[in-house]
């Protein structure tokens, strides 16, 4: 690492352009970071290569031109595939360079791709985030760091571009597992969410009425404020993919037997969401589980005019 982090002698490389990473990455440019972009679709870079991003055609060129490069993308195969591919980060990343996954990711990976970076002569953090689209947006994102100390103090000023809550949990992984601890809490919530406006609906209230009186009592929550506006107004485009989340929930369960744990209401959550993924709703917002809620219950909730 260098000795100061700097606008003016840095260079940042970023891969991974969708909902998210699209928003943090602009943050950065805005900053007036040098921004090397690589995406596997060119077009949803387009904003940022006209805002002043350099384009390359792959991760490897991304390393070559960066002293820390972050990546954002859909799938721990995707990640793997980034890092350690033929036209991969970790086949140009230089002597002191930082690799930062942003990616909600499996910690053992995490672990891993720390391994090799250290045996290169590198760094690795793992930094997980949540808020979604909007967070990202607004650039107030929740961002939990595993890795090295040294490592996460030398990124904070980056990190406080993207985020507003941003704490290191640990050694490499810790990020991931954090990042799990917040799914495992999300699954519990938007199903209560969910739950609840069905029961209100049939229950014959008014809904926007119900949801200003519980928001000001104990039941309220991130959830419930971001994502009963969009369900009421039959909006279910995602600030976080459902194929995302089933992806999540599933890496969630699978440490959780790696720790002999079982926890079945996680197990429950993601049926319900494998089943909803069946309608059709893969790349719909998490929140249109209302939909297979309102179908598994016989409720008439998804037919009422919003």
């Amino acid at each position: 690492m260098k000795d100061r982090l700097s606008r003016d002698n840095t260079s940042i490389g970023w891969i991974g352009t969708g909902i998210m990473g699209f928003w943090m990455c602009r943050h950065i440019i805005e900053k007036g970071y040098s921004v090397t972009v690589y995406n596997r679709t060119k077009n949803k870079a387009i904003e940022l290569l006209e805002k002043g991003a350099i384009w390359v055609d792959s991760p490897s060129l991304v390393a070559e031109n960066s002293d820390i490069v972050f990546t954002v993308v859909g799938f721990p195969r995707d990640v793997r595939e980034v890092y350690f591919g033929e036209k991969g980060i970790f086949s140009t990343l230089k002597k002191g360079s930082i690799a930062v996954d942003m990616t909600t990711n499996e910690p053992s990976l995490a672990v891993e791709i720390y391994d090799k970076a250290r045996a290169m002569g590198c760094y690795a953090v793992d930094a997980p985030v949540s808020g979604g689209d909007i967070g990202a947006r607004e650039a107030r994102l929740t961002i939990m760091a595993g890795g090295d100390r040294a490592s996460f103090d030398y990124l904070k000023p980056i990190f406080e571009v993207m985020g507003k809550n941003i704490l290191y949990q640990g050694r490499a992984g810790s990020g991931q597992h954090t990042k799990m601890c917040n799914q495992i809490t999300i699954a519990g919530t938007v199903i209560g969410v969910c739950e609840s406006l069905i029961y209100g609906h049939n229950a014959g209230l008014d809904l926007q009425t119900m949801l200003d009186t519980i928001r000001g009592g104990a039941a309220a929550c991130w959830a419930l404020e971001n994502y009963v506006p969009r369900i009421l107004k039959g909006d279910y485009s995602p600030g976080f993919m459902v194929d995302h989340f089933i992806k999540d929930m599933g890496i969630a369960l699978e440490e959780a037997r790696r720790m002999n744990l079982f926890l079945p209401g996680l197990s429950l959550v993601q049926q319900l969401y494998i089943a909803l993924k069946s309608l059709g709703h893969g790349g719909s917002g998490t929140h249109a589980l209302v939909l297979a809620l309102d179908k598994v219950s016989g409720s008439s909730f998804s037919k009422r005019k919003n």
